[in-house]
């Protein structure tokens, strides 16, 4: 997953995460438990998570 610098940090995609694999410093940053299931770009308001 990539987060573009669109990213404002509300943390929906790491709420919604169910791998617990986004923290957000910022901006949303995966770790190494994300398997790019992509739950997170169905909760990011503004678009900024994408699976290339």
């Amino acid at each position: 997953m990539k987060v573009s610098m669109d990213c404002v940090g509300c943390g929906q995609c790491a709420a919604y995460c169910p791998y617990d694999a986004i923290m957000v410093f910022g901006r949303a940053v995966m770790n190494d438990k994300c398997i790019e299931c992509g739950t997170c770009i169905d909760y990011c308001p503004i678009s900024a998570i994408s699976g290339d």
